[in-house]
């Protein structure tokens, strides 16, 4: 039993809207713990009275997140079952949601301000990892058919039991991308056609970038620092992700870039290639090769979710009387 009483008005009065999230994203307000509770309640044992005395999760808990992500899912988007392997990216579902209503938006840019719903909107998701977030949530939310790919076997293992468990096969299709080298080469097949690719490129260009990224975050939630494993390595404790979530060969920037690359040889066969850039500082490289393989269209689209700011950068090859005739 918990120490408190959720439904009193105190915990269920909403306070400052979250004005920075999108205005379709159905996380604007305070979480309602007590409706999150009567929807997963295994929630309960980690829901606490803050030292504002409002009803929260120590979110430096990885099994608190965890069961407070399970407890949005199920209550806001229909998914009975889902959980993560031990240290996989355990990710914020409210910023998740903010960038496929915003890309939703781009869609609906092509077709006089209706945004497509239904399976025919097909929508690939690059490194869709063991989470599975985004096309749990796009599926919900508009009914688009996703594919999944990720280079870790074991992620896509985890995705295909939610997949299963929630029932979703019909939606949702999940490819393993064998090589290290590509992005859309072996995942996208020969004349198969995407309104939308999105993707949450590895943040950090090393494992010890990655470690002091963690450790910033710790600080922040005023915790003591996360000490490094007993052989000697930085210990990614808590915020979780695997190597091919968290980092890779020159960061943030050099992913973009080769994805961009690489676009340019599907340029007819998606209508909008899209990227979450965490870095402004990697915007300017990013630019220089949307300019180098000529994209007719770039869009940047500002988010922030409290003190973290982001953006998603939007480009296309085709253009404006081929976007508007791409749903006709």
């Amino acid at each position: 039993m918990l120490p408190f009483n959720l439904f009193t008005d105190k915990i269920l009065k909403p306070d400052h809207t979250k004005l920075e999230l999108h205005p379709r994203n159905k996380h604007r307000g305070r979480y309602d713990f007590g409706q999150l509770i009567q929807a997963s309640p295994i929630l309960a044992q980690y829901v606490k009275l803050n030292e504002y005395g409002d009803a929260s999760v120590d979110f430096s808990d990885p099994l608190a997140v965890k069961a407070l992500n399970q407890a949005l899912l199920k209550q806001f988007y229909a998914v009975s079952v889902w959980d993560i392997p031990q240290q996989y990216l355990c990710p914020p579902v409210p910023g998740r949601a903010d960038y496929l209503h915003y890309i939703a938006d781009l869609l609906g840019g092509c077709n006089d301000g209706v945004i497509p719903q239904g399976e025919s909107i097909r929508v690939l998701d690059i490194g869709v990892g063991a989470n599975m977030i985004y096309p749990l949530i796009g599926s919900h939310e508009y009914g688009w058919h996703f594919v999944g790919a990720d280079i870790d076997a074991k992620s896509l293992k985890n995705a295909q039991h939610i997949v299963g468990a929630n029932r979703l096969s019909e939606l949702i299709e999940l490819r393993l991308q064998t090589s290290q080298q590509s992005i859309f080469k072996g995942i996208v097949r020969q004349d198969e056609m995407f309104a939308l690719t999105m993707c949450n490129p590895p943040f950090h260009a090393s494992l010890n970038a990655a470690h002091a990224g963690t450790q910033r975050k710790w600080r922040g939630l005023g915790k003591h620092m996360v000490k490094r494993g007993a052989n000697h390595q930085p210990a990614i404790l808590n915020f979780g992700g695997q190597s091919t979530e968290l980092y890779c060969e020159g960061g943030e920037e050099a992913f973009v870039t080769a994805m961009v690359n690489e676009s340019r040889q599907y340029a007819a066969q998606c209508l909008w290639f899209t990227t979450l850039v965490s870095k402004a500082a990697s915007l300017p490289g990013v630019y220089r090769a949307l300019k180098k393989v000529n994209a007719s269209e770039v869009n940047t689209i500002a988010m922030a979710q409290g003190q973290k700011q982001s953006r998603i950068v939007a480009w296309t090859f085709l253009n404006a009387s081929q976007r508007r005739a791409w749903f006709l």
